[in-house]
């Protein structure tokens, strides 16, 4: 994936109103407007975890909207407002249903949020890490499909790795690591079986 700065916004408003006409996800980060290119590989794989969740609701019959096209309204650690893009996003209907014309935006935190990490990997460990903790979000996926992060993170040998990050009562997230043929355990959908082979050998 990578980012072009295309022209500076002072709010989070003006963001949502003043997206550009091409083609493509945008974020704004320090105050810029970034374009978001993502692969092949990275679209294949969001569709197919969103495929999966939206399964999950109507089998389980929850209350959820599951979609790939929300922006959602974060603080970085100086309370700078940004407005992130994440590639799944897990919304309580009841709240996505209450302004209907409204623009495909949120302030308040979703239920859950994915992101597909690529080259720019410290953007989803550390500040949308620390940003979605901070909004409140519950249940953070981190999806290192690539095993493109550091050592720290993936162990060694590095291997293709979710991370499902729950929010505890303290406010900070619990990191749970998951590869290989583990379950991954999700608060969310806790009806959900399913490992990190069987997602990432479908794309």
């Amino acid at each position: 994936m990578t980012f072009t700065q295309t022209l500076s916004i002072p709010t989070f408003e003006q963001f949502i109103t003043q997206l550009p006409d091409e083609e493509g996800r945008y974020e704004w980060v320090n105050g810029q407007i970034m374009r978001i290119l993502p692969t092949r590989k990275h679209e294949t794989l969001a569709e197919l975890i969103t495929d999966i969740f939206k399964d999950e609701v109507k089998h389980s019959e929850l209350n959820y909207w599951v979609s790939g096209r929300i922006v959602i309204k974060t603080e970085t650690n100086s309370g700078k407002e940004q407005g992130r893009y994440p590639d799944v996003t897990v919304v309580d209907k009841a709240l996505w249903s209450a302004n209907p014309t409204a623009y495909s935006a949120l302030s308040n935190p979703p239920q859950l949020v994915v992101e597909m990490v690529s080259t720019n990997w410290e953007d989803d460990y550390v500040d949308k890490l620390q940003e979605y903790q901070r909004l409140g979000i519950p249940e953070y996926w981190i999806v290192d499909y690539l095993a493109v992060t550091s050592r720290s993170y993936l162990g060694n040998p590095k291997e293709p790795t979710i991370f499902i990050c729950i929010l505890t009562e303290n406010g900070t997230y619990q990191i749970n690591k998951y590869k290989g043929s583990d379950r991954l355990i999700s608060p969310t959908f806790a009806q959900l079986v399913i490992t990190v082979e069987q997602i990432l050998t479908q794309i």
